[in-house]
């Protein structure tokens, strides 16, 4: 069984705690639970791999424990957050963009007029037109500078109201236009007027207060994992993994690229939360496409793991996911020692802000040992 030899606790005292939970993430690692598995079964100096990065929470806890964390991620959002957390650019040059953001809204009025109705409900005119501004100003994809402050935007872009830029909204994922429209107006909430500036220039000095994270070089690429892990990864190190630790899609439970599609309009992309059609980017309906990924990822990772070696991979308790994840992993990691650890799901989710009181499944970690 697991046992709690991470010294790592939720705080704010420090900066590896104040940069850790940058990322609101639909179905992401606990950051106490991260901590706590490349603590136990890694060493300093050794390599952790994630080939389903999310927010980067593994790779964030191997670079600030000394190891060396190399992750892949098909989300853009999910990447955005990773780059931050692992090479926040400085906070005197994130500021100055963010003045010249809010300089710049006042003369996009006339750009919020098309926008779909969502979004004037969600944001006030004021938000709206940073938010524009931001869209079209901010190099994310290539600029340090520009994707750190983009990723403070993404944090606050929506949840609960008065805590962020939008009304009354899920954190972690992005609801449905027509849902949020009938719910704002039944409960007759109108979007919050925020000053953009000041709003985010306070937060990103709180989380510059105690400095940048002490980290090892470590990254996460922007990707598809079936397609460019193994080449990603020897660009990135020669040294073998030592612990293979990460948490696949679930079979057909949600589709990240649509339940991030607000943080995914402000990096471009559509104004509606149109499914993905791209192989390995939306939910997984098909048996053989979701069987077909993990047993790509998981070989091409075997060949990149040392001869000794934990292989960490938590999944869902629901029967075909969990059947197909440790039958794939049993082909190829066919010597190891196996345990599997129940991991039910505990307290309220983030979709009960809204009214979705849904019981969700448990989890469960599948930990295998050469």
């Amino acid at each position: 069984m697991i046992h709690q030899t991470s010294g790592f606790k939720r705080t704010f005292r420090n900066a590896t705690g104040r940069w850790a939970a940058v990322g609101p993430y639909y179905a992401m690692f606990p950051l106490e639970f991260a901590f706590q598995i490349v603590s136990e079964f890694s060493k300093p100096g050794q390599v952790v791999l994630d080939p389903f990065a999310g927010r980067a929470s593994s790779i964030y806890a191997a670079a600030t424990q000394g190891r060396y964390g190399f992750g892949i991620e098909v989300n853009p959002v999910g990447w955005v957050y990773a780059q931050a957390k692992l090479n926040p650019a400085r906070m005197h040059f994130v500021e100055k963009r963010l003045k010249v953001l809010s300089k710049d809204a006042s003369e996009l009025q006339n750009n919020i007029k098309e926008l779909p109705p969502f979004f004037h409900a969600c944001y006030s005119k004021n938000v709206l037109c940073f938010l524009m501004s931001a869209r079209k100003n901010l190099n994310w994809q290539k600029n340090r500078t520009d994707r750190t402050l983009m990723a403070f935007i993404l944090v606050y872009l929506h949840g609960k109201r008065g805590q962020t830029l939008s009304n009354q909204m899920n954190h972690t994922k992005s609801m449905g236009p027509g849902y949020s429209l009938k719910w704002w107006k039944n409960k007759g909430l109108d979007p919050p007027s925020i000053q953009c500036f000041d709003f985010l220039s306070q937060r990103i000095r709180w989380r510059y207060k105690k400095g940048t994270p002490p980290v090892t070089t470590s990254n996460v690429i922007l990707g598809d994992s079936a397609e460019i892990l193994k080449k990603s990864y020897r660009n990135f190190t020669n040294k073998k993994v030592s612990l293979f630790f990460t948490s696949p899609p679930y079979k057909g439970v949600t589709n990240y690229h649509k339940d991030q599609w607000l943080r995914l309009w402000l990096l471009g992309g559509s104004e509606t939360p149109l499914g993905v059609s791209q192989k390995h980017k939306g939910r997984f309906e098909s048996r053989e496409e979701y069987r077909s990924l993990l047993d790509h990822v998981f070989e091409t990772s075997s060949q990149l793991m040392a001869k000794r070696c934990t292989i960490y991979v938590r999944t869902s308790s629901r029967k075909f996911t969990y059947d197909t994840t440790l039958e794939i992993l049993e082909k190829h990691f066919p010597k190891a020692k196996q345990n599997i650890i129940d991991s039910p799901i505990k307290g309220k989710t983030q979709t009960t802000l809204m009214g979705n009181k849904s019981i969700m499944p448990g989890e469960v970690d599948i930990k295998l040992t050469l």
